[in-house]
């Protein structure tokens, strides 16, 4: 049997030695995926460890009432809910965040999740505290003489209230004119192309009647004549009802 050497040592070692070359480095790539694994399910685990979900209510501290529509944010981060209006809320977060709890008429507080809580759910009650307002003066003096409360009444401009100004927005006036200028929208544009296409469907492959020597609508004509329907109207925006 012939044996084959390559420099002074033979195939058969040779190949051995690569052998367990490849062997050697596959234990080591096989033990740095293992450990890159175990360091990854580690941080993932931490981090689920580190999320809770907090659950509680916001209530006055004199009266013990709930506080509606409270905003709870976490610090220094996008993230917030605001109260129901029985003053529950629900968040979730990471133990050792702060949390910063605001409404209007009442101090803004702040409390820190401990990181040393136990699970991942909490409760409490936050309270609050009634803030004052102090608005500046406001100084009401007389009309000099009674000329002048006449030429306030006539003249001056008090703005509308807002009942006033939604009694304006939807005059059937205003909306008729609106609905005379305003262009239509994609579904009322959608809407008369369709009427248009099956009002042609209708006549499809045959000539459309002309009513010019339709005697029915010669008649229909002379009656809305004698009517008065072709006669100009002072305000077309008015309406009739």
């Amino acid at each position: 049997m012939l044996n084959y050497y390559i420099n002074g040592t033979s195939l058969k070692s040779y190949y051995k030695k690569i052998v367990t070359l490849l062997i050697m480095k596959c234990k080591l790539l096989f033990s740095l995926i293992f450990f890159l694994f175990t360091c990854i399910h580690a941080n993932a685990q931490l981090a689920l460890d580190n999320i809770i979900e907090i659950d509680g209510v916001v209530m006055t501290a004199d009266s013990l009432r709930a506080v509606p529509n409270a905003t709870i944010q976490v610090k220094n981060k996008e993230r917030g809910v605001e109260s129901a209006y029985s003053g529950v809320f629900s968040i979730v977060c990471y133990k050792g965040d702060t949390l910063q709890f605001s409404c209007i008429g009442f101090r803004p507080k702040e409390y820190i999740v401990s990181k040393e809580l136990n699970g991942q759910f909490f409760s409490m009650v936050q309270l609050m505290i009634q803030d004052t307002f102090y608005l500046p003066e406001t100084i009401i003096r007389p009309l000099p003489s009674k000329e002048g409360f006449n030429y306030a009444f006539l003249h001056w401009r008090v703005p509308n209230d807002y009942y006033e100004v939604a009694r304006n927005n939807t005059n059937a006036m205003v909306m008729r004119a609106l609905a005379y200028t305003l262009p239509h929208d994609g579904r009322e544009s959608q809407a008369a192309y369709q009427q248009k296409l099956a009002k042609e469907a209708v006549y499809y492959g045959q000539q459309q009647p002309m009513n010019i020597l339709n005697p029915i609508a010669w008649g229909q004509f002379f009656e809305a004549w004698k009517r008065g329907d072709f006669r100009r109207k002072e305000n077309q925006y008015i309406s009739d009802y």
